[in-house]
């Protein structure tokens, strides 16, 4: 994990203005010790209604030896048991919800690509809530009331589609929902509808922009003037490329599922110095994923997310396996911010007793000249030995030699930099699968 990215020195030239303050919500003007407090009552009020109304919750804490009222500092939380994605699996579909199912409004689901989907759901309250959410999280991107707000987001189970398309109209902004896919007829509606903001996974915009260029038009050209990307890990190079070829402010939202949804924290456009957790509605942590210790503000971990106010589905001290560190609010100073999120535990890949993550081989990728952003990490075996090939795409303009040269500069930025001896293999433009969603890099052949 890097130190804190986009400080005053090497921030980008573009910078947002800051919210004018009768846009700013009222827990938006919170003093820190205002928002502990605020979340402390909160806290002990859900910790009693998952105990109260979710069996698994009442057995984990008894378990545990700990009851609601035991809570009676944030410093108490620690001694409360973890929630995982296994927990929701396990109670699948509606063994973890704190209300009857009539006062269930909406479902969603996680994929389940990897077994059981995690299901979650959202009373009236809890809508409105994420709605108010996403909101503000647009209003700390730069959107304002009559923006047109274009949503690439999959609409359906995933929460990202409805989730956005929901808060978008909240903040007073005309939405598009172009939704997942039809790439060449999102190209076309952009340009026709001229949207001031695109929500957006970041891999997929990659692929917008490959449209763009195909189709003759310049991605700079377009009214867009800001990205909010989520979903899946990007890094500051990533962002550099985005807002150079698109001319527009990149910025990142965070959310999950089992959290809420995307809205739980937001980039602010003024700074652009990472995530701000909207803290009112809920406390994060920073733990060790081996000793699932508590560690402090500053330290480098994985991040756990318990909910302040969520009354379908109250969620404890949940495991995202995201890694992260928690550092203090600079553009919204009440709430404490995540440092952008690059890695995710279940994300590495052990090569030869080397740890590799995925964004370390994108920053190498989006650095060097003659080739796409569009990379994909490829594991296999060289006798007992564990070996990964990364395939990039070159640009339509690099002939062999270039070729040559960018997989040598691949090939020793991976080894100088993150410890590994890789091999690179540079493919053709438009070989490597694209995007339309969440973008898998890795492909594991080691079991073929």
């Amino acid at each position: 994990m890097t130190s804190e990215p986009n400080t005053p020195a090497d921030a980008p030239a573009r910078r947002g203005e800051p919210l004018p303050a009768d846009l700013l919500d009222d827990a938006e003007r919170l003093s820190p010790e205002e928002v502990r407090d605020l979340q402390l009552r909160r806290l002990r009020q859900t910790l009693r209604h998952a105990y109260d109304n979710v069996e698994l919750y009442r057995k984990k804490f008894d378990q545990a030896g700990v009851a609601p009222d035991d809570c009676r500092s944030l410093r108490d939380l620690a001694r409360f048991p973890f929630t995982t994605k296994a927990d929701l699996r396990e109670t699948y579909p509606f063994g973890m919800f704190a209300v009857p199912m009539s006062e269930v409004r909406r479902l969603h689901a996680s994929s389940g690509t990897t077994g059981r989907p995690t299901v979650v759901g959202y009373t009236e309250n809890d809508l409105s809530t994420w709605a108010d959410l996403i909101a503000r999280s647009i209003r700390a991107a730069g959107g304002r009331p009559g923006h047109k707000v274009h949503i690439s987001y999959g609409y359906g189970l995933f929460t990202g589609g409805l989730g956005a398309h929901y808060g978008a109209e909240r903040a007073g902004c005309t939405v598009i929902p172009a939704s997942g896919g039809m790439t060449a007829r999102q190209v076309q509606i952009i340009q026709d509808f001229e949207p001031d903001i695109i929500m957006v996974t970041p891999s997929y915009l990659l692929t917008l922009l490959d449209e763009f260029e195909r189709q003759g038009v310049d991605p700079r050209s377009t009214s867009l003037k800001i990205g909010i990307f989520g979903a899946e890990p990007w890094t500051e190079e990533m962002r550099r490329e985005i807002e150079e070829r698109m001319d527009i402010h990149a910025v990142d939202i965070y959310g999950l599922s089992e959290v809420m949804g995307p809205g739980v924290a937001q980039e602010c456009v003024e700074t652009k110095d990472g995530l701000h957790v909207w803290e009112d509605h809920f406390l994060p942590e920073i733990v060790d994923p081996i000793t699932d210790d508590t560690l402090a503000d500053g330290e480098c971990g994985e991040l756990v997310f318990t909910s302040l106010t969520k009354e379908a589905l109250p969620i404890i001290r949940y495991r995202t396996r995201d890694l992260t560190r928690l550092l203090p609010g600079t553009a919204r100073t009440g709430f404490r911010r995540i440092e952008k999120i690059t890695g995710r535990c279940d994300d590495m890949i052990i090569v030869r007793g080397v740890n590799v993550f995925p964004t370390q081989i994108e920053e190498i990728v989006l650095r060097t000249p003659d080739v796409t952003p569009h990379f994909q990490i490829q594991l296999s075996r060289k006798g007992r030995m564990d070996h990964m090939t990364v395939r990039v795409e070159a640009r339509p303009d690099a002939g062999p030699e270039r070729r040559e040269s960018a997989a040598r500069a691949i090939a020793k930025g991976v080894k100088d930099g993150v410890g590994v001896s890789v091999d690179v293999t540079i493919v053709d433009p438009e070989t490597l699968e694209r995007s339309l969603g969440k973008l898998r890099r890795v492909k594991d052949l080691r079991e073929a």
